[in-house]
């Protein structure tokens, strides 16, 4: 096996630790896996020698992925509506091992919904030193500041994050109970039991790509939720339950129209973030109905 062969095969051997990275920097599967195969265009044309490969590796898409924020960053500046992230949608991953595998390494949407509040330094200082353990040396590399400014960055990263994404309940079938009780009470009009489930902070973002019904702002509280909540009752009915970025969700599909999914943040026991995703280039890896018909032919 020559060197460049030998390269390839523990590239690839990197590759999900890479598409991890690539995620939580970006928030998109497409654009994480572009990142990775620039990874590989500039590791075939220069090889790192004796240096650590996974780290290297780490730094390498680690740059790419913050000219890519820094460039999307511009491009966002009149996005109507909410900006969600692509979401990672699994429907039985009991039956299917790579799912698991798959839910298993999920990161949950508030998450990512407050990384991408940061700037781009901040985000790549707090997913590559807190995340993935990158030292403030050689993240200062990738931001271009020193490591005491990349330290501060990291840190103000990690107080916003502590401050706007508290940890989601942890057990799913929990998260499951407190959905489906959700979804029957919207479904059955039933004020009192959406309050129940509803943490009075709740937040509704909603994401169609910049168009259509829901490109409109977030709506706070859980009053003004319910009152969206009666808007969708109708659509429940089709709503088929699935596991988003580790969490319990549904996938709503309508009929000749783009699916959505929808997310939701449970912590402490109530419904504390509902996030509608229904930006078509966001949904192309969006697992087929098993009830379509174009499968049981």
């Amino acid at each position: 096996m020559d060197r460049r062969d030998w390269l390839a095969g523990e590239f690839e051997r990197q590759r999900p630790h890479l598409r991890a990275v690539g995620y939580r920097m970006l928030g998109s599967v497409s654009e994480a896996e572009d990142a990775v195969q620039e990874t590989w265009l500039r590791l075939d044309r220069r090889d790192p020698g004796g240096q650590d490969l996974r780290g290297w590796l780490t730094v390498v898409v680690g740059r790419i992925c913050l000219d890519m924020l820094r460039t999307r960053r511009s491009r966002r500046e009149h996005y109507a509506g909410s900006w969600l992230p692509e979401p990672i949608v699994v429907i039985d991953p009991a039956g299917d091992p790579e799912a698991s595998a798959v839910t298993a390494d999920s990161v949950g949407l508030a998450l990512l919904i407050v990384l991408d509040l940061l700037s781009p330094a901040e985000r790549c200082a707090f997913i590559l030193h807190d995340v993935f353990g990158v030292p403030f040396e050689e993240v200062a590399t990738v931001i271009g500041r020193s490591p005491a400014a990349v330290r501060q960055l990291a840190s103000r990263a990690r107080r916003r994050v502590r401050a706007e994404a508290p940890p989601a309940d942890a057990d799913l079938a929990v998260q499951r109970r407190i959905v489906d009780a959700f979804l029957s009470a919207a479904r059955t009009g039933d004020l009192d039991g959406l309050l129940a489930v509803l943490d009075p902070q709740v937040v509704l973002r909603t994401d169609g790509g910049g168009r259509g019904p829901l490109a409109r702002p977030p709506v706070h509280g859980a009053a003004a939720v319910v009152g969206q909540a009666r808007i969708f009752a109708g659509l429940i009915g089709l709503a088929q339950p699935a596991i988003v970025n580790g969490g319990a969700g549904v996938i709503i599909r309508v009929p000749r129209q783009t699916p959505v999914v929808a997310a939701f943040t449970v912590a402490g026991g109530r419904i504390s973030a509902i996030d509608l995703i229904g930006d078509p280039a966001k949904l192309a890896g969006l697992p087929e109905d098993p009830l379509s018909p174009s499968l049981s032919r």
